[in-house]
């Protein structure tokens, strides 16, 4: 297929696919049971109680913007989106926020965003303000939190390398944001689709590439309804 064509069939793809299927295969939890069936997955897997969604923010590279150019200039000094993700123990996607610029702070993200108003600040980007670990069992408790909150850490690899496009060592997507938002979206989509059918993957699943090394174990634990990575 030419790239024209691509590009003339692409605005329909995504259109269908976000207005058919988004509702049905993005789902945040809200309800109790839910919430319950969402907790469960967790202790499951983790053997971690009470977490409703582990959350990271993601940087989605574009061409730059002719509008608010200096917006879309994250801390790593390249053009993009700051698109927070929110997963399940099986690495579906939750909630996906996708419409801010790279320069946004993920706490400004999680507070505008409406999975994100659900969950209380865990990390340095989500901060704490009371407490730090001190005696041993909150050391362990940082452990498990960390070993547990990984998930997210692997949910955005397996995306970005399902869907390469998202991947920022791969290039760039050349389009307007508000283009590259919906097409964020799509992926999202597809990538649940694809986990409940089982479509694997020829690639490893790696972290997150663009995400610095995990904090130390002393770093401020989150609640237990919220885990989520420092960034």
């Amino acid at each position: 297929m030419s790239q024209p064509s691509l590009s003339r069939i692409l605005p329909q793809v995504i259109e269908a696919i976000l207005h058919v299927l988004s509702t049905r295969y993005i789902s945040y939890p809200f309800t109790a049971d839910e919430q319950a069936r969402v907790k469960a997955e967790f202790v499951r897997s983790f053997n971690f109680p009470g977490v409703i969604g582990a959350a990271d923010c993601t940087h989605i590279a574009l061409r730059a913007p002719s509008v608010d150019e200096h917006a879309y200039v994250n801390r790593k000094n390249f053009h993009s989106l700051n698109v927070q993700i929110i997963c399940d123990a099986r690495m579906q996607l939750l909630n996906v926020c996708s419409k801010w610029p790279g320069s946004m702070h993920d706490s400004f993200i999680l507070r505008h965003s409406r999975g994100g108003l659900r969950l209380e600040a865990g990390d340095r980007g989500y901060p704490l303000k009371t407490w730090l670990p001190r005696t041993a069992e909150e050391l362990r408790y940082n452990l498990a939190h960390g070993r547990t909150r990984s998930v997210v850490e692997r949910t955005i690899g397996l995306l970005k390398g399902r869907w390469r496009c998202l991947d920022a060592s791969g290039g760039k997507l050349l389009y307007k944001p508000e283009k590259v938002t919906r097409i964020i979206l799509a992926c999202g989509v597809l990538h649940n689709i694809a986990l409940r059918h089982g479509i694997g993957m020829d690639v490893e699943i790696r972290m997150d590439p663009q995400e610095p090394p995990n904090p130390p174990p002393n770093e401020a634990p989150a609640p237990a309804d919220a885990v989520r990575r420092r960034r």
